[in-house]
């Protein structure tokens, strides 16, 4: 029986639901991109669930349940840091950790987390492991700028491929487009990515989301910061993604002390598509950590 709850973050309050709260597994932590939310994860969550685990799903900030900030700066990564501390504050049994898995932005601030874990006195050994699948660390994608010697045509298509991303840098316009165009851009991802599961609050998500891009994007990749990771990491990418290249996952040897980086015949969004796939890599990152 799911359990449903309101987790008190810094400036608002998160909406967690504990999909099996009392099983005796470990606890898997399941974080969302953009323009999902929670619901992005049911088949997933059904197939862990059968295998034992204890499973957690949240809205992120601004999306779902959840409430929204007031202003851009509620969307930074650090904000997002901390309102996986406290689901964890709010689910994780003491003196347990947990499997952490994200998708599209939702790994993009787990890598910012697992970052910090040896650091933040919130997180220290409170993560088993890290699943990311197409959601880059905006700490190695600056460094993979910086060091484009060798890769330079690579890294010109992705740049290419992120489009999207200068664009959600213009004031207004892509809110705008969202709310008047919303129902013919939800139509128009179900035909290209194969996948139907966004609801009727899409474009609403979707409008609130594109603060992530301006808190964090320009700020992260102008300044970033030296990644260092020290938690089981394994990256999963998906060959057929329309949004992010191998390039992305380059080097990342030199950031994590243990990374493995899995390619799968599948598009972004390779949880829905392949909810069984992604569980069986979920399940054997958790019982081999």
């Amino acid at each position: 029986m799911a359990t449903t709850r309101l987790a008190p973050s810094t400036d608002l309050d998160i909406c967690v639901v504990e999909h099996s709260p009392d099983a005796a597994g470990p606890t898997v932590v399941l974080v969302h991109g953009y323009p999902d939310r929670q619901e992005m994860w049911g088949p997933v969550v059904r197939l862990l669930v059968e295998e034992g685990l204890r499973v957690v799903t949240y809205d992120v900030r601004g999306a779902g349940r959840s409430e929204v900030p007031t202003a851009r700066s509620g969307y930074r990564s650090e904000r997002l840091v901390d309102d996986l501390v406290a689901v964890l504050d709010a689910v994780l049994p003491d003196g347990e950790a947990a499997h952490l898995v994200g998708h599209d932005w939702g790994s993009i601030q787990l890598w910012d987390a697992v970052a910090t874990e040896r650091t933040d006195s919130r997180l220290r050994d409170r993560v088993a492991s890290f699943t990311s699948v197409s959601g880059p660390s905006l700490d190695h994608a600056a460094w993979l700028a910086r060091h484009a010697r060798g890769r330079r045509v690579a890294m010109l298509r992705q740049l290419a491929h992120s489009w999207y991303v200068g664009f959600f840098q213009v004031p207004v316009l892509p809110e705008l487009l969202w709310r008047v165009a919303g129902r013919f851009l939800h139509r128009t991802a179900t035909r290209l990515e194969g996948t139907d599961h966004w609801g009727p609050e899409m474009p609403r998500d979707a409008a609130h989301g594109v603060n992530l891009y301006r808190a964090n994007v320009p700020r992260r990749m102008g300044r970033p910061r030296t990644l260092e990771v020290r938690v089981p990491v394994l990256v999963v990418h998906p060959r057929a993604d329309r949004f992010l290249t191998g390039v992305l996952t380059e080097d990342l040897e030199r950031s994590c002390s243990d990374v493995r980086v899995v390619e799968v015949d599948a598009g972004h969004w390779f949880p829905r598509t392949h909810p069984g796939e992604l569980a069986g890599l979920v399940l054997s990152q958790a019982r081999a950590c």
